[in-house]
């Protein structure tokens, strides 16, 4: 491997610092994110989406045969403690109908990219971080358009008496075309153009990494106002919602009797969301709810910070152990 490639991947390592850094920036001036146009996220998140293709061959999909429990384990729990913790808050909070609809679209959309770094950074199961990532990603066209479907319409009937009418077939889509597609695209590309792809992908983890932080940042800048005047508790929600994933993640991988290394990874894959995924399906399928994207930018920013956490607490215990 070329310097040049190392030093891309070192800089790739170091998303937390680009995330919070840009967030920061982003909310003292706002005018150096809003060069960035809310048309161009379905394309950033496919690139985030083909980075994470582009990774994938045959040898990936076999290991999910090879590891069913822990797959099976780590699915289970990104698809019940996430979105049960998600439509909690939302009922339980006095929060505005958009932050509801926001903070249940996190919790139940799978669990990104960043993920696999903060397990790489941990040095926890890295080839289960990754299995259990695109399971989750396939598997989140169908269930997260109805799990969204679910808990906002209940939600919004308890609350306002009426429930929100949720375009699930546009969801579907939605998920379908933002999620399904980069990926096999990337696959593919990766199945007969392995070599070609080789040269690229030490480059595609930063250019991922930035493409999610181009999207909050935008975000965060846009709605800088309102996250100010009415944001404190949406923050204490984002946050009570990812560090119970993280903990919640890790405790129950431990009763059901697993090691270590796969509890810390199952704890980071549940804690850590594809926020920029909740963002886009927010903006595009719930047009009358302005600031349904604001929990997907304060998530990003919040699960970036504890999966660094995470990944220290991860290192930490490792040297005990020596």
């Amino acid at each position: 491997m070329s310097r040049v490639e190392k030093f891309f991947i070192t800089l790739a390592n170091f998303f937390p610092v680009w995330v919070v850094g840009g967030a920061f920036l982003a909310l003292w001036n706002p005018s150096t994110a809003t060069w960035f146009q809310p048309t161009w996220i379905p394309l950033f998140l496919g690139i985030i989406m083909l980075s994470m293709g582009l990774t994938l061959n045959l040898e990936d999909f076999l290991r999910v045969i090879q590891i069913p429990k822990s797959i099976a384990l780590g699915i289970g729990l990104q698809y019940t403690v996430m979105p049960l913790l998600g439509f909690s808050l939302g009922t339980l909070l006095d929060l505005p109908m958009d932050y509801v609809i926001g903070i249940v679209l996190v919790a139940c959309c799978p669990g990104g990219t960043a993920s696999n770094v903060v397990c790489f950074i941990a040095r926890s199961n890295i080839a289960l971080s990754v299995s259990l990532t695109t399971v989750s990603t396939l598997a989140a066209v169908i269930i997260t358009p109805l799990l969204t479907t679910l808990m906002i319409e209940s939600i919004s009937r308890n609350s306002i008496g009426v429930p929100i009418q949720v375009d699930t077939r546009g969801l579907l889509v939605n998920t379908f075309k933002i999620v399904i597609l980069p990926v096999v695209v990337g696959a593919l590309l990766n199945h007969y153009f392995r070599k070609w792809v080789k040269k690229i992908n030490p480059y595609t983890p930063f250019i991922a990494v930035m493409s999610i932080v181009f999207i909050v940042d935008f975000i965060l800048a846009v709605k800088k106002e309102e996250i100010f005047s009415t944001g404190s508790t949406l923050i204490l929600a984002v946050v009570i919602l990812h560090t119970l994933g993280f903990l919640l993640g890790y405790f129950l991988s431990k009763y059901f009797m697993f090691n270590d290394k796969n509890s810390q990874t199952i704890s980071i894959e549940v804690g850590m969301q594809n926020s920029g995924l909740a963002t886009e399906l927010a903006r595009s399928n719930f047009p009358d709810f302005t600031l349904a994207t604001v929990p997907g930018a304060i998530s990003a920013l919040t699960h970036c910070i504890l999966g660094s956490i995470a990944a220290g607490l991860c290192r930490l215990q490792e040297k005990s152990y020596k």
